[in-house]
């Protein structure tokens, strides 16, 4: 066993004696001693309840023969953190996250890990440290939130966002706006529409490495304790059989997580951790195989944003299983691919039917014949660039507008919200990209207070930053290279038309070649906007989007 390297032999009796402080047993240290990264704090609705979820945990590894070791991992807030510098830190926090699992499981080399997530950055952050490690590993997470209700319809908390734009028009009250603010996270849990939490959760399990449910149980459910158990009894078959992550984690089944996303119309938010979990698997990923993948799978959910729907509706339509089995009997997906069951994917899902099929459309009565994410590539985004297609309105795929220029969010919001863009627009923020930001925002208040003022079928939104996995619209994330590394993003001027076509995978700006190049040869990189701690030494390291804003 690994863990033989702190506890065995005439050499090991000082490390013995330091587990004996810990109160454990000759029988429990003699046992596969399992480490459970527990990412509990009180700062996040998605974490709050995350001792529960691991105390079962506990229980199914002592069932199974094993000896449990709790340590924990950081979180930070989208929602909190949303709108104002701590947005910063946030993907940034990623990096940490699987930094200090590394650290501790080198430091303490437990037989097998079990990861507990629920959000944004610390579900790929516990991923990536898994694949890293590759030592025999499991998620299990804390489950998505229950959805609210304003005026007899379900809302989320992207709906608080859009209500302030609401506000603004005339169309809500101060009393609308206090319900809204009451009621639109009624329970712990990962915010409840197809956001980045929730579509990292169900890729999870498309990955192969979170039990099926993982995805889709409510935060709140028995149910979701009993797969906690679970998880932590599959550990031991796990340690036993040695399967490890990168047994499970391949270029197929990336390719499952990439049509799986497609048909979910999932956050563009996976378009950076994919690449990521990609990378620490050592494996070659390219953004055209989001292409691939999306050209070949049609969308058959519109979870919110994109819809009505919420997560909780989909766990009753028979959740990710039910999705997965559609996409295999339409040859989708690979189902022979081993998954932390043991099993393969196909026996996994082959006996699970779709129970809703307006929640979840059959392959023959798809909302798209393509995915829900596409790839854009033109002269302001060689590298790329990201859309949610299942999120925008048609009328919307393709448009040419005038360039709208501003260097930060804030002064995005403040021209949006003064009623200064106009119908026709195409809004451009830069200088808020990985290194730029630094740390690549997220930016919900702009794209959500355009759909509060009703301009989301009239104006598009390009960013060298990133999306809320609760935004819709024409907005446009991840043009790479960001301005800040010389990008052309860098050298739009005021005015300038930007030409827009999603079905033909493409965005350009209407300059002449001559022209921008000799923009970019007189531009100048402006001063970073933080020189000092953790994100100057970030903003140094960090890689482009299209890589995934992975650390070099």
């Amino acid at each position: 066993m690994r863990s033989d390297l702190m506890k065995e032999g005439p050499a090991r009796l000082p490390h013995r004696s330091i587990l004996k402080s810990l109160g454990f047993t000759n029988e429990e240290i003699g046992r596969p001693i399992i480490g459970i990264a527990n990412s509990f704090n009180e700062l996040i609705p998605g974490h709050i309840h995350l001792k529960n979820i691991v105390d079962a945990v506990k229980t199914g590894i002592e069932i199974a023969g094993g000896t449990p070791q709790e340590f924990s991992t950081i979180g930070v807030c989208d929602g909190v953190a949303m709108n104002h510098p701590g947005m910063k830190y946030s993907l940034a926090s990623r990096e940490l996250i699987a930094d200090s699992i590394e650290t501790v499981c080198m430091a303490h080399p437990f037989d097998g890990l079990v990861l507990v997530p629920n959000c944004d950055k610390i579900i790929p952050g516990m991923i990536m440290a898994a694949l890293r490690l590759n030592i025999p590993a499991i998620v299990i997470s804390g489950g998505p939130m229950l959805t609210g209700k304003f005026n007899d319809r379900d809302i989320d908390y992207n709906t608080c966002y859009e209500a302030i734009g609401k506000f603004s028009k005339g169309l809500y009250t101060m009393e609308d706006l206090y319900c809204i603010e009451e009621e639109a996270c009624p329970t712990c849990g990962s915010c409840s529409g197809m956001f980045t939490a929730n579509t990292m959760n169900c890729l999870t399990e498309a990955l192969g490495l979170g039990l099926p449910g993982n995805g889709t149980i409510p935060a709140v459910y028995s149910k979701r304790i009993r797969l906690a158990k679970k998880a932590g009894m599959e550990i031991l078959n796990l340690i036993k059989n040695d399967i490890k992550p990168r047994d499970i984690v391949n270029l197929k089944s990336i390719k499952n997580a990439l049509a799986v996303d497609m048909a979910l119309g999932g956050s563009s938010n996976t378009i950076l951790h994919i690449p990521a979990i990609a990378n620490e698997a050592k494996i070659s990923f390219s953004l055209d195989l989001v292409n691939e993948i999306s050209a070949k799978t049609p969308n058959l959910c519109r979870l919110s944003p994109a819809g009505s729907y919420h997560i909780f509706d989909l766990y009753m339509a028979g959740g990710i299983e039910a999705l997965m089995n559609e996409l295999l009997k339409n040859n989708m997906i690979d189902g022979d691919l081993i998954t932390v069951t043991g099993k393969k994917v196909k026996d996994n899902i082959s006996s699970c039917k779709i129970l809703n099929k307006e929640v979840i459309r059959t392959v023959d009565n798809a909302y798209l014949p393509d995915g829900g994410l596409k790839i854009l590539y033109g002269n302001i985004a060689p590298e790329g660039a990201v859309v949610k297609k299942s999120a925008v309105d048609p009328s919307m795929y393709k448009h040419k507008g005038a360039a709208r220029i501003f260097d930060s969010e804030e002064e995005a919001v403040s021209a949006i919200m003064g009623s200064k863009i106009n119908s026709g627009d195409v809004i451009v923020i830069r200088y808020e990209g990985p290194k730029g930001g630094p740390g690549m925002r997220e930016m919900l208040a702009p794209t959500s207070a355009i759909a509060g003022i009703g301009l989301d079928k009239e104006v598009a939104l390009i960013t060298d930053g990133r999306f809320s996995g609760a935004t819709k619209g024409a907005s446009i994330g991840h043009i790479s290279p960001e301005a800040m590394a010389g990008g052309p993003l860098a050298i739009v001027n005021e005015g300038d038309v930007i030409e827009i076509d999603i079905n033909n995978n493409s965005i350009n700006l209407l300059v002449s070649d001559d022209e921008i190049s000799k923009r970019l040869k007189n531009w100048k990189a402006p001063q970073a906007k933080i020189r000092e701690g953790y994100l100057n030494r970030y903003a140094k390291l960090v890689t482009s989007a299209s890589r995934g804003a992975v650390l070099q």
